[in-house]
C-alpha cells in the first residue's frame, strides 16, 4: 500500500510542473508538439531514475536539468525553426505562388494555456506571455542551443546565475558570457514596435480593433480591412514559404488566390500571449463551415501590425480544442474577445 501511495504522490509531484516545463521546451524547440513530446520524455526519466535523485537540488530544479539535456540532444540536428520572413525575401502580389516547405522548418504556434502556468505576480505573468510571442521566439530561435538555455532560465524564469551553472554543468563566468552574447544577438534581431505593444489584459483600444477585425473579416470588407491594417503589415501562411508586405498586397491577394475565405467566420483563441482566432471558411459541401487556419495578430499603435496563418488545421485546431465543423447557424456563437 505505501508504494502505491509513493506512486501516486511522486506522479503528482512530477505532473505539477507540466506546463511549465512545456513552456520551456517551446522556448527551447520553437514546436508545439516536441516540446510535448519533451516534456512526456523528461518525465518519463524522472520517474525512472527518481531513486537516485537525492534531493541535493530542488525536485524542480532536477527536472529543468533532464528537460534541458533532452531539449540539447533534440536540437543537435542543428534545425532553427522560422517565421517565412526570417527564410526569404516579400513577394509582391504579381508573383505570388504558394510553394509549402516541411513542417519541421516552421516556428510552431502554441496555446496560451499549454505552455503559461497560472502565477499570482502580474509582473512574471507578463514576462511569460511575452517570452511566447512570435518575434521573440523566432530571435531565440537564432541562438545556439546553450546560450538558448541560459537566455531562457536567467531572462524568462529568474534563475541565479549560479543556479543556471549548476544545471548547466559549468561556471557562472561561463553563463555570464553566454547571457551576454545571447542578449546581443537578440538586440540586433528583434525589432522596435510590432507584437510589443499587446497590453496584457488587452486595452479598450485594443479591444475595439479586434471587434473591427472581426466584422472586416467576416464581412470581406477589404476597404474596412485595410483602415485596420499598418502600412508594414505583414501576413504569412506557414507551411508556404510565401510572406506579404503591406495592405494592398494582403487584401489584393485575400481578394484572388484567398478570395474562397469570403464568408468565413472567426472563434478567439489565445495564441503565442497574443490575441488569435480560429478561422472556419464555408464549406460548400455540407452548408456548414470547415478549418481553414489558426490565425495569430499582432498589434502596435491601433493597428495590426502582423496577421499569421497556420494552414495546418489538422495539427492545430485539436491542439487548440477546436471543433473540426461548425454548422451554418454558428453565426449566433458568441466571438467577444
Amino acid at each position: 500500500m505505501g508504494d502505491s501511495t509513493a506512486t501516486a504522490d511522486l506522479d503528482v509531484a512530477l505532473e505539477k510542473h507540466r506546463t511549465e516545463l512545456t513552456g520551456y521546451c517551446y522556448r527551447m524547440l520553437g514546436s508545439s508538439f516536441e516540446a510535448e513530446d519533451a516534456v512526456q520524455d523528461t518525465l518519463v526519466r524522472a520517474w525512472r531514475s527518481y531513486e537516485k535523485f537525492e534531493g541535493r537540488s530542488s525536485l524542480r530544479s532536477w527536472l529543468y536539468r533532464i528537460a534541458t539535456n533532452v531539449c540539447l540532444d533534440m536540437l543537435t540536428a542543428g534545425n532553427k525553426r522560422a517565421r517565412p520572413m526570417d527564410l526569404t525575401e516579400s513577394t509582391p502580389l504579381a508573383q505570388a505562388a504558394l510553394s509549402p516547405r516541411a513542417d519541421n522548418v516552421w516556428l510552431e504556434p502554441v496555446p496560451d494555456a499549454r505552455v503559461l502556468p497560472t502565477v499570482g505576480d502580474p509582473a512574471e505573468a507578463a514576462v511569460a506571455k511575452e517570452s511566447i510571442r512570435l518575434a521573440f521566439m523566432a530571435a531565440l530561435q537564432q541562438l545556439p542551443p546553450k546560450q538558448r538555455a541560459v537566455l531562457i532560465l536567467r531572462e524568462v524564469l529568474a534563475w541565479k546565475a549560479s543556479e543556471v551553472a549548476e544545471l548547466l554543468d559549468t561556471t557562472v563566468a561561463s553563463v555570464n558570457s553566454a547571457l551576454q552574447r545571447a542578449r546581443a544577438t537578440l538586440a540586433e534581431r528583434t525589432t522596435a514596435g510590432g507584437e510589443g505593444a499587446v497590453s496584457d489584459p488587452l486595452d479598450e483600444e485594443q479591444q475595439k480593433l479586434l471587434e473591427r477585425y472581426v466584422k472586416a473579416f467576416e464581412g470581406y470588407d477589404m476597404t474596412a480591412l485595410t483602415a485596420l491594417l499598418h502600412e508594414d503589415a505583414v501576413m504569412t501562411m506557414p507551411p508556404f514559404d510565401l510572406w506579404l508586405r503591406g495592405p494592398a498586397d494582403i487584401t489584393g491577394f485575400m481578394t484572388t488566390l484567398g478570395a474562397s475565405c469570403a464568408g468565413s467566420r472567426l472563434l478567439p483563441v489565445q495564441a503565442n500571449g497574443l490575441p488569435g482566432f480560429a478561422h472556419y471558411k464555408p464549406d460548400p459541401d455540407t452548408g456548414g463551415f470547415s478549418p481553414w487556419a489558426v490565425q495569430v495578430l499582432e498589434l502596435s499603435d491601433d493597428r495590426i501590425t502582423g496577421f499569421h496563418c497556420f494552414l495546418d488545421t489538422k495539427r492545430w485546431f485539436p491542439l487548440f480544442g477546436l471543433p473540426l465543423h461548425l454548422e451554418a447557424e454558428s453565426d449566433e456563437v458568441d466571438k467577444s474577445v
